[in-house]
């Protein structure tokens, strides 16, 4: 039985290191959200900031804080078994519930994670522990660090709120003093920004970086023997007033002698400093657990009393963490960073929420959303009916955006913000969570980030009329996964608890196992799901300023939907045939995504007008009504897919062997000319067209023979309505189909001229 502990211990290792892979991919985008975001720095440069910032973090950082031992729960009420049961129930959760988020690409706060595992798998225990002494349930109090659980929970709500005002003021008064051509203002404006900035940044690494380590606790004769923790909390005025003017100053001659552009500075200081400040204080929620695990087993072993028996009131001192631990684990942090497909994926969320420009929205509106949009609407025309019209003219103009004439095809060469709203991004988080470590509140350095980056793009005015449901719905999505984050580990962690408790070696054996298959099916999807996104048979914008160029450059999208059309409709009438539930749901998902890559086309009509010149208007024309056609295509197939998914999904009577070969025959007809289509399209044969369009007529009246047969055969011998439904939904929807498809290749055709050379808009430079 002592071996089963030993066994727990190595696997509780394993798990850490999995948990530092992605505890790094969900946090990335604490540091990484406003370098990558302003495109101030090089993606390079600033991995190697960050990586330098994450090293140096975890060799110096305690490495345990005391959450894991005695935070929550009160260890000298449990025996080394039970905290044993605790301590895997917690990473088993803990590594599934990140990586569950990580693969939707919402950031969570590994802090909450970890400090609610903690409460449910104790409170789990407790009430067992309880009920087997046959006890009262309101003991559970005693078991439990109520105060300090209390204390988080009030921490998290405040710093969602605190965070996003904050940020949207001081970016509101930033942009007011800057405006977005900052680059032209006066040198002692920016140093004066660049002080405040640097100064906020640099109290941070005192405060969240150097107060974390081991060194914070010592006396220094040069500080009067106090402490260096002692000494910033009881300086703060004085460090900062000092911290600021030397900033400004240097700030200043860096600007004025050395041409140093003194944002960039800032983001790359600041991006160090989450960095470093992440890995020495957050690096507990990956491994604190495991070494307050491996430090229990030292002690019951060297205590040679029964497991059940020995007290865990050892958890209650301070133990110190061996630097060779902290420094593995922080080098597995760094290479987490560099290749961890998923923390981009983090990263991207935030950045697309904050971006100033056009972005594909990931969250639809709700109702909270459309509410907010309006409600804060009302409010920003209240305050502006406060203002005169000149100061308000004044203002409006401090927040008019440079125009770049830019394609949307070349919108993602641009940041997604510019370096001021970088800059105070840093500074106010910077600022406002050295005031938490000072004060000893807990504040989740996941929720402080992003939400100062959603301040400051609401005063930014990045949501805009076009944007600002999306947005505010992310938001929402995005603060809905935090607090469920809390409940889901609670009720996750007590539950595994449960089953160890009852099951032992067996049942760990058992979790361990179905969390290494989650873990490698969330992989493989997540992977499968990334090549779709790069796939090359995606549909491509058209950027040309003529009709034959649209012709030219369309073609390869038309071959691309006319096989894609082909593969489609194929699968229904094949799903029909066979009952194939599985092949008619994934049809569904490929006609949906089809729908929604032409819908994206659609959307990029104004950018594409807006590029072109009086002369080419033909060119729009041509090219919104091949939209227009691709659209109708997609709507049928779309349609035809949900029909035959839903007639097999209920369990209704197959078609009848009449039907389905009916409808074959079809589909060989219909396969002949789309195959035919598409090679014409591929090969840039448009003069094929007309013998295509020559056996239409052939076509149209095979489907209308069949919509008569199914006549005769309701009146004489069918008995499923349900089955005639489907049958002339189909017929009729695939009469739509050839409709669409004849329209596109008439337009093709009426408008190809080999004699014209394709004229192609020049590409535009960035003013």
């Amino acid at each position: 039985m002592d071996n089963i502990y030993l066994l727990m211990i190595i696997a509780l290792v394993a798990l850490a290191i999995a948990d530092l892979v992605v505890g790094v991919s969900n946090d990335a985008v604490n540091f990484l959200n406003s370098a990558i975001g302003s495109k101030a720095i090089s993606f390079r440069s600033i991995m190697i900031v960050a990586s330098i910032g994450i090293a140096l973090g975890a060799i110096f950082s305690s490495g345990m804080m005391e959450v894991a031992r005695k935070g929550i729960f009160n260890p000298r009420m449990f025996n080394f078994e039970d905290i044993m049961f605790i301590f895997m129930a917690v990473m088993i959760t803990d590594i599934l519930l990140l990586d569950f988020f990580n693969t939707l690409g919402m950031p969570t706060s590994t802090t909450v994670s970890i400090v609610f595992e903690l409460l449910g798998a104790a409170v789990a225990m407790a009430l067992i522990k309880i009920a087997a002494e046959g006890g009262n349930f309101y003991e559970v109090v005693n078991y439990i660090n109520t105060s300090k659980a209390t204390e988080i929970i009030l921490g998290i709500l405040l710093s969602v709120v605190i965070a996003f005002s904050i940020g949207a003021l001081v970016q509101w008064f930033s942009r007011l003093l800057l405006s977005f051509k900052f680059e032209r203002k006066s040198s002692w404006i920016s140093a004066l920004f660049g002080g405040m900035a640097l100064a906020a940044i640099t109290y941070f690494i005192l405060m969240k970086g150097i107060k974390g380590t081991a060194f914070a606790g010592e006396n220094l004769s040069i500080i009067g023997g106090m402490t260096i923790a002692d000494f910033l909390e009881k300086n703060v005025w004085g460090i900062g007033a000092t911290n600021f003017v030397f900033w400004s100053l240097l700030s200043y001659i860096l600007m004025t002698f050395a041409k140093v552009n003194i944002y960039k500075l800032i983001i790359g200081v600041g991006t160090f400093a989450l960095a470093l400040a992440f890995a020495g204080n957050d690096l507990v929620n990956f491994i604190g657990v495991p070494i307050a695990a491996w430090q229990s087993y030292e002690a019951w072993v060297a205590s040679g009393v029964a497991a059940s028996e020995f007290s865990m009131e050892i958890l209650a001192e301070k133990v110190p963490t061996p630097t060779l631990l902290l420094f593995i684990a922080g080098m597995v942090m760094v290479l987490t960073l560099w290749f961890s497909s998923k923390a981009k994926g983090v990263v991207k969320t935030s950045i697309d929420l904050s971006s100033q420009g056009d972005t594909k929205e990931r969250f639809q509106p709700n109702f909270l959303s459309r509410s907010l949009v309006r409600f804060s609407i009302g409010i920003s025309q209240m305050v502006s009916s406060l203002f005169p019209g000149s100061i308000q003219k004044r203002i409006d103009k401090q927040f008019e955006k440079p125009v770049i004439a830019l394609s949307k095809e070349k919108v993602h060469e641009l940041p997604a913000f510019d370096m001021v709203r970088a800059a105070v991004n840093l500074m106010v988080a910077g600022i406002l969570i050295s005031i938490a470590t000072s004060y000893k509140l807990p504040l989740s350095t996941t929720y402080v980030t992003f939400m100062v980056a959603m301040g400051t793009s609401l005063a930014d005015r990045a949501w805009g009329a076009e944007s600002a449901v999306y947005r505010v719905a992310g938001v929402l999505n995005v603060i809905g996964g935090w607090f469920g984050t809390a409940i889901i580990a609670f009720i996750a962690a007590g539950s595994i608890l449960a089953i160890i408790s009852f099951g032992k070696g067996a049942s760990i054996a058992v979790l361990l196992f179905a969390a290494v298959l989650l873990l490698a099916r969330n992989y493989i999807s997540y992977n499968k799901k990334a090549k779709e996104i790069k796939a090359e048979d995606r549909l491509q914008r058209a950027e040309s300023s003529s009709i034959q160029g649209v012709i030219e450059e369309s073609a390869n999208n038309i071959a691309n939907v006319v096989k894609r059309t082909n593969k489609l409709y194929t699968n229904s009438i094949n799903g029909l045939a066979k009952h194939d539930l599985d092949l008619l749901k994934k049809n569904k998902k490929q006609g949906a995504k089809l729908a929604a890559e032409i819908e994206d086309l659609r959307d990029n009509i104004f950018y594409f007008i807006k590029n072109l010149d009086e002369s080419s208007v033909g060119a729009s024309n041509f090219y919104i009504n091949i939209l227009s056609s691709l659209q109708d295509m997609s709507q049928s197939l779309e349609y035809i897919g949900k029909v035959s998914h839903k007639h097999v999904h209920n369990n209704h009577k197959k078609l009848k062997y009449n039907q389905i070969k009916e409808l074959k025959e079809i589909d060989l007809k219909l396969e002949e000319i789309l195959e035919k289509t598409r090679k014409a399209f591929d090969e840039r044969s448009f003069e094929q067209i007309g013998n295509i369009l020559s056996g239409r007529k052939e076509l149209f009246d095979l489907v209308s023979q069949k919509i008569e047969k199914q006549v005769v055969r309701t009146r004489v011998e069918e008995s499923s309505p349900k089955n005639t439904t489907l049958y002339f939904s189909l017929l009729l929807e695939t009469k739509d189909l050839m409709t669409a498809i004849m329209d596109l290749l008439e337009m093709y055709y009426s408008e190809h001229d080999s004699r014209v050379k394709p004229a192609r808009l020049e590409e535009q430079e960035i003013s």
